[in-house]
Formats: C-alpha cells, sequence, structure tokens
C-alpha cells in the first residue's frame, strides 16, 4: 500500500492508549470500592437513581457515538460535501419527543427495564418478545463495534488487532463488571472528553497545515464540498433535507426515545426534571460532534482534494482513509497520533460498556426475576455482575465472530439499525394508541421485523459490486435506522429510476427507521381492530400518553374519549387500590411500613430516593 507502510505509532503513542485503559479501569475500581460498594441491584443496575444532569447527558452522547461515527463521518463528508451537517436539523425533534414524552412515561412507572413498560401496557409475552429481539440487536453490534475500528487501525498503522480487541473488552468488561451504571457513566465522561480533544488535535494541526480555516473552506467550495440545501423530496434520494431532516428524527427517537442503554440512564437521574434536562443538554453537545466531523472531513479534502488516499491506493476502504489522514497529519508530533487513537477507542468503549450495563439490566429484570423464585439482595446483586462478566466475554466472542464473516460483517453492523426502528415503533404503538391490544402489538411487531430484514437484506445485496454497476470502492456498512453507520453506506453509481421491488430496496437509509416503526403501528392496529380493541378503562394508567387528547383539545370531551386517550399522566382513579408487580421485587422481600412512610415523607422534601419495590397504580381488569 505504498508509503502507509511508514506509518506507525511511537512510544509515546502507546503509552496515551494505555493510560487511557488505566484510567477507564481506575474509575470502576473506585466505583467498586467506594459508596454503597455495589451491594444493591439499585445501585449496580440503575446507579442507586442518584445521577446528576452533566454526566447523564455527557454518558447519553458517549453512548452511540461508536468508533464508527469517528471515522465515517469524515470520510462521508469528504466524499459526498457537507450535506450531511443537515442531520443536525433532526436533533430538535429528535431530542424534545423523547424529554416530554418518553422520559415522563419510563420515569414515573418507575421501570428498571425498558421493556417491563411493555408488560404493564400489554402483556409479559409481548415483553419478552421485545427483549429478546433487543438482545439480538446488541449482541451482534457490540462484537462488530469494538472489531471494525480495531481492523482499520490494523490495517493503516500495523497497530496489533488482537491486542487492541483483547485489551479494550477486558478493561471494559471489567470496569462494568465492578463499578456497575455509576462506573459506566463516568468513563463516558470521561471518554467524550478524550473524544473531542482527539479530533480537535487533527482539525487544529490539519487546518494549520492547510493555511488556515479560510484556505480550507476556499478549496471546498471549488471542489463543490459545501453543499446547499436540497429540497429534493425524493424518498430514494440518498440525503436531502427531508430525508436528514425528517427521517433523521425516527432514527434519533429509536436511540434516544426507547432504547435502554439510553432509558436505563434517564432512569438513574435523581429526579425526572433532572432527566428532561439531561435529554436537553445532549442537543448543543451533539451540534458539536456533528459540526467536527464536518470540519474534520472539509481539512482533509483541503489536503488532498480529488487524489484521495482510497484513489491513490494507499488503503482500501473509507474509514481506512481518515485514519491514514491522521497519520499523515500529525506524523511529525508524538503523541497527537495516541491521543486520536484513544479518542477513537473511547467511542468502542463508551459503547460496548453500554451495551453490557444495559444487556445484564434487561436479562436479569425481564428473564430472571419473572420466571425464578424471590432472591436475597446479595444474590440478585451477584448474579447481574456475573451477567455483565457473560455479556463481555459473548462481545470478544463475537469480534472473533465478526474476523471470519468477511463481506457479511458489514450486514452484521446494520442489523442494530434494522431492529431499531420496529422497537420504536412497538413504544409507539403502546403509548399512542389505547385500543392496539397485545395481539395487535405482538404482529405488528414481527412485521415491522420482517420488513426491516427484508428491505434492509434486499438493499445490501442490490449494492453488492457487480460488472455492470460498478460502484465507489468502499466499506459498505448499510445503516438501517442506526446514526453510528449512517455514514458508511455504498455509494452506486447513477443509473436509472429504480421500480417495483427495486424502489423499495433503493429508499434512502434514513427513512428506513421510518418506515419500519410506521409499518409496526399500521399493522399492529389492524390486528387490534380485527381482534378487539382495547378501551383505555382497561389499560393500567400512567402507560398512555395522551397526544391525540392534547391535540383535539377543542372536541367536546365525549367525542374525545371515542377518539382517543384523555387521561393526563398519573391520574388515579378514586378508591383506586395499589398494585405491586411481583416481578418489581428488587430482593424478593417488599418494602416496611416504615420504609414507606419514610419514603413518603422524602418525597415531600424532594428527597426521595427510591432503594426498594416500586409501587405501580393500575386498574382491576378482566383483561
Amino acid at each position: 500500500m505504498g508509503d502507509i507502510v511508514q506509518m506507525h505509532f511511537g512510544t509515546v503513542d502507546y503509552v496515551i492508549f494505555v493510560v487511557l485503559l488505566v484510567a477507564s479501569a481506575g474509575i470502576g475500581l473506585y466505583y467498586a470500592f467506594s459508596g454503597g460498594r455495589q451491594r444493591t441491584t439499585q445501585e449496580f443496575l440503575l446507579a442507586d437513581r442518584n445521577m446528576r444532569c452533566l454526566p447523564v447527558s455527557l454518558s447519553l452522547l458517549a453512548t452511540f457515538q461508536s468508533a464508527v461515527a469517528i471515522l465515517g463521518a469524515p470520510s462521508e463528508i469528504y466524499t459526498h460535501g457537507t450535506q450531511y451537517w443537515f442531520l443536525g436539523c433532526s436533533y430538535f425533534l429528535g431530542l424534545l419527543i423523547p424529554a416530554h414524552i418518553f422520559i415522563p412515561v419510563f420515569y414515573r412507572l418507575r421501570v428498571s427495564s425498558a421493556y417491563e413498560y411493555l408488560e404493564l401496557r400489554f402483556s409479559k409475552s409481548v415483553r419478552i418478545c421485545g427483549t429478546m429481539t433487543f438482545i439480538f440487536q446488541m449482541v451482534i453490534y457490540m462484537g462488530v463495534v469494538l472489531y471494525a475500528p480495531a481492523l482499520a487501525l490494523n490495517a493503516v498503522t500495523g497497530f496489533d488487532l488482537w491486542g487492541a480487541v483483547l485489551a479494550m473488552g477486558l478493561v471494559c468488561t471489567l470496569y462494568t463488571t465492578l463499578g456497575g451504571l455509576k462506573a459506566v457513566i463516568w468513563t463516558d465522561v470521561f471518554q467524550t472528553i478524550v473524544m473531542f480533544a482527539g479530533q480537535l488535535a487533527v482539525i487544529i494541526v490539519g487546518t494549520h497545515q492547510a493555511g488556515g480555516i479560510s484556505e480550507v473552506w476556499r478549496k471546498a467550495q471549488n471542489g463543490s464540498r459545501i453543499s446547499g440545501l436540497n429540497l429534493n423530496p425524493d424518498p430514494l434520494e440518498r440525503h436531502t433535507f427531508w430525508t436528514l431532516g425528517v427521517g433523521g428524527v425516527f432514527l434519533m427517537l429509536a436511540l434516544y426515545g426507547v432504547n435502554q442503554a439510553q432509558v436505563q440512564r434517564y432512569l438513574s437521574s435523581r429526579t425526572e426534571k433532572e432527566a428532561i434536562m439531561s435529554c436537553y443538554a445532549v442537543f448543543p453537545c451533539q451540534q458539536i460532534v456533528l459540526t467536527l466531523g464536518c470540519l474534520m472531513g472539509l481539512v482533509m479534502y483541503a489536503r488532498y482534494g480529488e487524489e484521495s488516499p482510497l484513489d491513490q491506493g494507499y488503503v482500501k476502504t473509507k474509514d481506512q482513509m481518515v485514519l491514514y489522514f491522521v497519520m499523515d497529519v500529525l506524523r511529525d508530533l508524538p503523541g497527537l497520533p495516541g491521543l486520536f487513537v484513544a479518542c477513537l477507542f473511547s467511542g468502542a468503549l463508551s459503547t460496548i460498556s453500554s451495551a453490557f450495563n444495559s444487556l445484564a439490566t434487561v436479562t436479569m429484570e425481564d428473564l430472571i426475576k419473572p420466571h425464578v423464585p424471590p432472591m436475597t439482595e446479595a444474590r440478585a446483586t451477584m448474579l447481574s455482575k456475573l451477567l455483565a462478566l457473560g455479556y463481555g466475554f459473548v462481545c470478544l466472542a463475537m469480534a472473533y465472530l465478526a474476523s471470519l464473516m468477511g463481506s457479511v460483517l458489514q450486514a452484521a453492523l446494520s442489523i442494530f439499525g434494522m431492529v431499531g426502528g420496529p422497537l420504536l415503533g412497538l413504544f409507539c404503538l403502546g403509548m399512542f394508541f389505547p385500543c392496539a391490544n397485545s395481539t395487535g402489538a405482538l404482529v405488528g411487531l414481527a412485521a415491522g421485523l420482517v420488513m426491516a430484514f427484508w428491505i434492509g437484506i434486499g438493499s445490501f445485496i442490490s449494492r453488492m459490486p457487480t460488472a455492470v454497476a460498478p460502484v465507489i470502492n468502499a466499506t459498505a456498512f448499510p445503516e438501517i435506522g442506526n446514526m453510528t453507520t449512517a455514514i458508511m453506506t455504498t455509494l452506486i453509481t447513477t443509473k436509472p429510476r429504480p421500480t417495483g421491488v427495486q424502489a423499495l430496496y433503493s429508499l434512502s437509509y434514513m427513512w428506513y427507521s421510518a418506515h419500519n416503526s410506521t409499518t409496526v403501528v399500521v399493522v399492529g392496529l389492524l390486528v387490534s381492530f380485527l381482534t378487539g380493541p382495547w378501551k383505555e378503562k382497561q389499560l393500567n394508567p400512567g402507560t398512555i400518553y395522551p397526544v391525540l387528547g392534547n391535540l383535539l383539545f377543542f372536541l367536546p370531551e365525549r367525542y374525545k374519549e371515542k377518539l382517543c386517550c384523555v387521561t393526563p399522566l398519573g391520574y388515579k382513579p378514586k378508591g383506586q387500590q395499589p398494585y405491586q408487580m411481583a416481578q418489581k421485587e428488587k430482593n424478593g422481600v417488599a418494602c416496611t411500613n416504615d420504609e414507606d412512610k419514610l419514603r413518603e415523607e422524602e418525597a415531600e422534601q424532594g428527597t426521595a430516593q427510591p432503594t426498594c419495590n416500586i409501587v405501580h397504580t393500575v386498574q382491576e381488569t378482566a383483561l
């Protein structure tokens, strides 16, 4: 690959990489031996519901700011221009809706797992299906997201492939297992700072070498890399304002609205208000991340112009091109290449640690506790730690499988996005449509998943390189609703507008999440009406968000009751008795009356910290 062989790391670079690992492990050890020492499931899985707004917001940002995105965004901008920046327009609604709809519902129900909501709203079978879908999604994703950047790094710099994978995987498993969610959140904060520092270092040095920011902008304009507002409504167009600004909203909702990794962070907040504020705080941070990716792509273009390292044969894929650029720019500055590698693997660490913790939570809360006899708190906590440890080893096993996949690796990465849309549709069906029943939810989820895999796999196969339709030599990460892989799809050369099934396969990947979630809602509602729709009075209070009731405020009450749910969140019918879900017993022992009184007094003073069973208010029904 030409002079790519000359690009290697020095001692200082390796030292910085090791410091990242040691610091991350140190945070985990600190929380393992301080505070409550992770002795309860409440502390281990939900950080005692005691986290402040700032660390939660940075953790929310870091969770899906993976190494794939750090490498992908600049190469997208370099190749196609700044049109991708309009994705930032979707962040507003994509974070506002979770803040004011999903967070209040989850937080007020005091659930530990997002899928626990599905049992409260539908049935246990819907909960188990949702949980298994999420586990399938994350298990495949976490191994690939660890292996893919290590492979790119190895190809460009000769950095030891399995040394990096094992070091990252084992350190991440260590601090996740010992320190619980507190360690995951605080390491996310540290790793977010490292990510910003690494990207800034490359941008500053690269801009200086290119002759200043005005020169970078001038070259980008001359090369037609500064994109205007593309208002083309064609859904087959890869990137337009509508695909990015509207389709991106559904993508953001799948990530920040209903994904367990994010919901768990909302639930770890001290109060509902702090959870909402942490969601707000992600908005400017996301804009900064997007801007840094765009700037790095423009600086790359200013350096190479149309003669990219990819075209020159120095690298084989787009993600390698970004690493080549970094090594090229920083080769004479000891330590800075190591800082960017630390930035890259901070992205991987933050993503897989969130995967471990969220997988341990859903496995414990949704699959084990409801189906085994009540256990002691100590035993439940130990089991949760063993689950986190087990998923750590599963991640390493998946990374090994990823190394054997070859071209299938690209499809495996997109599975994360394929599943996000149908799960979003399932939660929307439950929260916004009181008439939806559990049969409709199950059939709708199945239809959404079938549609997602049909379009996703069909699109992937149709975009495979052929002699008839040459493609740009690039890593084909076809996005199916996941922001972290959104920027690495294969670009097919100009050809006639597809029709029929081919048109469906050619749908812009930014619409996949919207299309698949809509499929779940439409099919779910049709099946619900055919099998007997439920009425609002049959449902557990707090499981429906009265969005239609709020929008149709001008209608008389009797019409609103026929059309939609009008019960506000937190409503408690007169004379209703509290009901305690069996599966919510944290340790098999209910709270005592004295504890209940103490919690009520704390709640009045605004200092309540839930430490035992959560009481849900539901109506007696004949479901």
